[in-house]
């Protein structure tokens, strides 16, 4: 598919005057004055000398996100069924958008299609927010004569995979914040409150409780040389995070470490099966060939592993094979209802319809799958917590029962 250039569009604003000879203002986004001038032309406003001004860019700190794009999808969709122009949708959708930063999109891919691209030629221009899963549905609609039906299936694909990747976002930000609070809540005792009790304790002339010089010796550390233990975390974190993303081998022996540790490995699987019966669904659906599709159902299975897999089973659908008997040689990774469902739709040539209910079926299980994750994790967190806030708390209180002890 080739790609033009990408020009640098401005919104200018404008002063005219109409076949009636009124008076009318306005904005446009264009590439320049004279692509104003030309584009009022055609609306038969004339417009009056020095009246064309460049208008300066709004800042703006919102960032584009998988939501945006669902919705534009949506509405791009919408005015297309209504039998508005692609050019005019682009126009109102832009306007009306609440996202500067998105409106700013549209209207550059609207003058890539003013300029003579393709829809998807125009989308594949911004390959941070389309990737080739939703250009490749586009150029499909588009080759098609079918475009609106297209862009409101990837509007519904892009709003089920969001909502999957919230509802996985869910089961790890819980404990992790916890976590967070538990360490902040340590810290702030060793540092600021275990302090005032050793003071008290200095007073009272016996050896402390062996816990309890724990904890002082802690609070000493913590005091003294915390920012070198601070310095090492932070290290740690930057390393793995560094490794994670520059080492392909890291990332596949983590992707392989979730699908088999005991709490995550069901999420993982059910996640993975999901997104690659929805991706499928909507590619087959959209009329691209097996073997093309798996690529970017491959791109969009979130798994380094399943990735690995499903771009085998391209090769081998490519030779003949058909995907039921390829994926029934991987029972470790592909369930058999999966396998089933999809026998059952190579044979009525319903395969889109049958992978859309595993999709559906699997998006389900990464519910209950989440929800089974954040009740299990609820009594191990305050465990966890009772230990450490509970830990400290004894140990500052040991010294007083001791007292209380030999005052009795």
């Amino acid at each position: 598919m080739a790609k033009a250039a990408a020009s640098t569009t401005s919104t200018f604003s404008w002063e005219g005057t109409n076949k009636l000879g009124k008076t009318v203002k306005g904005t446009t986004t264009a590439v320049s004055i004279d692509a104003v001038k030309a584009e009022l032309k055609k609306q038969g406003v004339t417009a009056k000398p020095g009246k064309i001004k460049k208008q300066k860019k709004k800042k703006s700190g919102k960032k584009i996100t998988t939501n945006d794009i669902a919705v534009f999808s949506r509405q791009l969709a919408t005015m297309m069924k209504a039998g508005v122009p692609l050019v005019q949708s682009f126009d109102i959708v832009g306007s009306g958008h609440s996202n500067p930063s998105m409106a700013e999109l549209i209207f550059k891919i609207k003058a890539s299609v003013e300029g003579g691209n393709t829809l998807a030629s125009a989308m594949a221009e911004h390959p941070l927010y389309f990737d080739d899963l939703f250009v490749n549905l586009v150029d499909a609609g588009e080759q098609s004569g079918a475009l609106e039906t297209l862009l409101e299936k990837v509007a519904t694909y892009k709003e089920k995979t969001e909502l999957l990747r919230k509802k996985i976002k869910k089961a790890l930000t819980y404990p992790i914040s916890v976590l967070i609070v538990a360490a902040v809540v340590t810290v702030i005792l060793l540092v600021f409150v275990v302090p005032v009790f050793k003071e008290m304790f200095s007073s009272f002339g016996s050896e402390l409780p062996a816990f309890t010089q724990m904890v002082v010796e802690m609070s000493e550390f913590m005091t003294s040389d915390g920012w070198i233990l601070g310095l090492i975390v932070a290290a740690i974190f930057t390393a793995f995070a560094e490794t994670k993303k520059r080492s392909r081998k890291f990332r596949e022996a983590l992707d392989r470490f979730y699908l088999k540790a005991p709490v995550v490995s069901g999420l993982t699987r059910s996640a993975a099966i999901a997104k690659f019966s929805r991706t499928l669904a909507t590619m087959f659906a959209a009329g691209v060939p097996l073997v093309d599709a798996m690529d970017s159902v491959a791109g969009a299975s979130g798994n380094i592993i399943y990735k690995k897999a499903i771009l085998n089973i391209r090769d081998e659908i490519a030779q003949g094979t058909t995907l039921q008997t390829s994926l029934s040689q991987r029972l470790d990774l592909f369930p058999n209802m999966l396998i089933q469902m999809v026998g059952i739709g190579e044979e009525s040539g319903a395969l889109d319809a049958m992978l859309s209910k595993v999709a559906d079926y699997y998006e389900e299980a990464v519910d209950d799958a989440v929800e089974n994750l954040t009740t299990l994790m609820e009594p191990l967190i305050m465990s966890f917590l009772a230990v450490v806030i509970g830990g400290l708390v004894i140990a500052m209180y040991l010294p007083l029962f001791k007292m209380g002890e030999v005052v009795g």
